[in-house]
């Protein structure tokens, strides 16, 4: 059990964290570069400013989740649950987000170029000046999304769903 735990500034490349429960736990400024945490549960934790960078979290739970200034560059979270996460100055350049959910989220001026969305469900986030250049978008759910600003040169949007989208300046 490693629910509220404090592992602030660790090493864990590489670690294996699979299944673990590190609800509420503290891994603010931690190096998980490459670490396996597929279907681990970080509901309230706090990961802000960690590098995740190549990190493996596919179903993780991120419910709640502060990942301010994360750099999860090149990380899979297929099927992850991010609603409600702090997403603030997160990098997120080719992360594999397909079928993910970020509901209602956050990402304002996000870098999420090459991102792989496929099947993700982005309603009702705010993606004002998020950077989608080259995102895959295949069957996103978009409705309701604020994309004011957002720059989509070179996305894939084929089948995504944007009714009620914001597409102010849209690029």
């Amino acid at each position: 059990d490693l629910r509220n735990i404090n592992l602030s500034q660790a090493n864990l490349r590489g670690a294996n964290l699979t299944g673990a429960d590190l609800t509420g736990a503290n891994l603010a400024f931690s190096n998980l570069i490459l670490a396996e945490m597929n279907r681990v549960d970080l509901k309230d934790a706090d990961l802000s400013q960690a590098n995740l960078s190549g990190a493996y979290l596919d179903q993780a739970n991120l419910d709640q989740a502060n990942l301010k200034g994360v750099d999860l560059r090149g990380a899979n979270l297929k099927e992850a649950n991010l609603k409600r996460a702090n997403l603030n100055q997160v990098n997120m350049r080719g992360v594999n987000l397909t079928e993910a959910d970020l509901t209602g989220v956050d990402l304002s001026g996000v870098d999420m170029n090459g991102a792989n969305l496929k099947g993700a469900s982005l309603k009702g986030a705010n993606l004002t000046r998020v950077n989608l250049t080259g995102a895959y978008l295949k069957n996103a759910d978009l409705n309701e999304a604020n994309l004011s600003e957002a720059y989509l040169n070179r996305a894939n949007l084929t089948g995504a769903k944007i009714e009620k989208a914001t597409l102010c300046n849209t690029i």
